[in-house]
């Protein structure tokens, strides 16, 4: 049996693999660089050793520094997690000629199918239906346009080697597709060491649906079921879930029969993924197979019961697989939401910087039968590097059906406490809570069609608000009962606190009154509109300081989470940012007439949206540019952005150039005014 295992990863999947490795018994090692020497994974493993400076390409996917310390822990298995030198087969084959295990499938399946060109020829002379493209090495941006053009716009720019959303690009246009390629082919070379290209057919209104397989060294593959990974926002996977709400069990049956026999052709052993877009009609077609663990594993964990991590395990130590396909049972529903380090209020873009807070869900089983799991990598202290992919944690729900799973994401997310950077919570809440969503009417174009003009955060229904104002004004109450005590016995004179508060949440405000009864409070409520009020039975145990407020509400749960501002709370509940002001009613008429404090105008300068690095400055001074013009070209966690003109204007100064790093918001340019 496998003695030692070394994790050529970092983060989330490392900590997760750990896991598993340490309830088989077996000894860990983790690898790490500059950047990770505080890191979780390497804090849980057993032992762990220094590859290099923070850049991937110097560190984590240097093969010779893996193989080194490898020899130097003495580790006889690796798993290599997903990414970095998961789907590279001259690893595979370096380890198999140091007689040490690789977690994973065999080099040959690597190469037949890790490699994206290989794979789609492979499979159209298997007769698997695949995506009309362009499987062929392509030189220039030029010749990328051309071929673009002849495949029929719009098309999909990708890397070979690529995977998580990386060196991918959409073009629907000549010069889109130039652009996208001369990207694409950047953050390949430095996301995977390996810049080729290929172009396909895009089809639009798509369904993202992959189907699990697991096989062993002795020609024995099964089907696990699939994963809907329908949610993305540039070509990331954002939330998946398990089943797919879409496919009936004909459709899924025939899915992963055909999964089966293309693993079965490359002698695949182990966990991979076979990846389909269906369309909605229910015609699938073939789009690639990741011959690794997947990002999204835990979801088809959670419904079947099998841990992907363990048979990979056992596969790589040449036993045969214990489960037959009749074994495979799916019981359940599963969502998984993928917390990442970015702000969804700026185009998602990457945050960076120390976590001060970091409060998960408690994992387990709630009382209402739901199961929560959170994969991480994080904790509080901790820092988000430039460096690496901006994922936080994989926050996971499981219920008896979809909508229970739904409602275990929703409540989940509701005490979810992130403080110090930017995440994308309040987005992942607003989706949970979407209608569209809810009904499993989603594909892959469900974030443009249902945000075109970008998030903005939800609006808080009339009913949502009126419990925060009304919990609010509790909180507001036991906070200044204790500021009176402190206050009465330095000046010994014992002060009242009122009853009667204006709540402005957001921009509507209500009229608040509070009453003591027996464990609870009753709170009278009128809306400033309709003068409707409604009394609330509300109970909690927020004590000043909490972030997170746990409140039952007419004998239910209400949970949101809090900071303290000038004059009330910052709220974030179900995808809305809201600021709770307290008032008493005379000077919530002064707060009326107060003038508006007026928002600096930054129309003149392009500031740099994110932490990053600059690739390239594509303007001069002086030149006169067009709107939508790409102006510069900035690198923040292996993947580049293009910066654009928002209106016709003349560059004046120019005050940054490739190779700075820049934080958020310092100035690239000026136009003239």
């Amino acid at each position: 049996m496998i003695k030692k295992i070394l994790i050529a990863n970092r983060g989330e999947i490392a900590c997760r693999v750990i896991k598993t490795a340490r309830k088989m018994g077996i000894k860990t090692v983790a690898v790490y660089s500059d950047a990770d020497k505080n890191a979780l994974h390497v804090e849980m493993a057993d032992e762990a050793i220094h590859i290099g400076p923070p850049p991937a390409n110097q560190s984590y996917i240097v093969i010779d520094k893996i193989l080194d310390a490898i020899k130097e822990s003495g580790a006889d298995a690796v798993h290599p997690g997903y990414g970095f030198l998961s789907e590279n087969s001259e690893f595979a084959k370096a380890l198999k000629k140091m007689k040490v295990a690789f977690i994973g499938p065999n080099p040959g399946a690597i190469e037949a199918m890790g490699d994206k060109i290989t794979s789609k020829k492979l499979a159209a002379e298997a007769g698997v239906s695949t995506v009309p493209g362009h499987m062929g090495l392509i030189e220039d941006a030029d010749e990328a346009a051309k071929i673009a053009k002849k495949v029929g716009y719009p098309v999909m720019i990708k890397a070979s080697a690529g995977g998580g959303g990386k060196g991918m690009r959409i073009a629907y246009n000549d010069e889109e597709a130039r652009e996208g390629f001369q990207s694409s082919k950047n953050e390949a070379a430095a996301s995977f060491g390996d810049d080729r290209i290929f172009i396909e057919k895009f089809i639009e209104q798509p369904r993202h649906i992959e189907i699990q397989v697991l096989g062993d060294k002795h020609g024995n593959v099964i089907y696990l079921g699939e994963r809907e990974c329908s949610i993305q926002r540039r070509n990331q996977k954002v939330i998946e879930e398990a089943p797919s709400s879409f496919l009936d069990e004909k459709t899924r049956k025939a899915m992963g029969e055909e999964s089966v026999a293309l693993s079965k052709a490359v002698d695949y052993d182990s966990a991979g993924t076979v990846e389909f877009i269906v369309d909605k009609d229910k015609n699938f077609y073939f789009l690639e197979m990741n011959t690794r663990l997947q990002v999204e594993h835990p979801v088809t964990e959670m419904i079947t019961g099998v841990d992907l991590v363990e048979q990979m395990i056992r596969s790589a130590d040449g036993e045969k697989l214990n489960l037959k396909q009749k074994d495979i049972k799916l019981n359940g529903w599963a969502m998984e939401s993928r917390i990442y380090a970015e702000d969804p209020y700026r185009n998602f873009l990457p945050s960076i910087g120390r976590l001060t807070r970091y409060r998960p869900p408690a994992e387990g089983t709630t009382p209402d039968g739901a199961i929560v799991r959170n994969d991480t990598g994080v904790y509080e202290g901790g820092e988000i590097s430039m460096y690496y992919d901006p994922m936080i944690a994989k926050l996971c729900t499981w219920g008896k059906d979809r909508m229970e799973a739904i409602k275990a994401m929703r409540a989940a997310l509701d005490t979810f406490e992130i403080k110090a950077i930017g995440h994308n919570i309040p987005f992942l809440a607003t989706v949970m809570e979407h209608g569209r969503f809810e009904r499993g009417d989603i594909t892959t174009a469900y974030i443009a069609e249902e945000f075109p003009d970008g998030f903005q955060g939800a609006d808080l229904n009339p009913g949502y608000a009126r419990k925060i104002a009304c919990i609010c004004a509790l909180m507001h109450e036991k906070n200044a009962v204790r500021n009176a005590a402190v206050s009465g016995i330095l000046d010994g004179h014992e002060r009242k606190i009122g009853s009667e508060w204006v709540i402005e949440v957001g921009e509507k405000n209500y009229e608040v009154k509070t009453e003591k009864t027996d464990g609870v409070s009753l709170v009278t409520s009128t809306d400033e509109t309709d003068k409707a009020a409604i009394e609330l039975e509300i109970s909690h145990g927020w004590n000043p300081g909490d972030q997170t407020v746990r409140a039952l509400v007419d004998n239910k749960l209400f949970n949101f989470t809090v900071m303290p501002i000038p004059e009330g709370y910052a709220v974030q509940y179900r995808g809305a940012d809201v600021d709770v002001k307290i008032r008493r009613p005379a000077a919530a008429k002064l707060a009326a007439i107060m003038p508006e404090k007026v928002i600096a105008d930054t129309s003149q300068y392009l500031l740099c949206p994110m932490p990053g690095v600059i690739v390239s400055i594509l303007v001069e001074v002086g030149e006169e540019v067009q709107d939508g013009q790409a102006l510069a070209v900035v690198e923040a966690m292996k993947m580049e952005n293009t910066l654009r003109a928002e209106k016709k204007a003349v560059i004046k100064r120019i005050d940054a150039a490739p190779g700075d790093n820049l934080a958020v918001d310092e100035v690239i340019m000026e136009f003239e005014a």
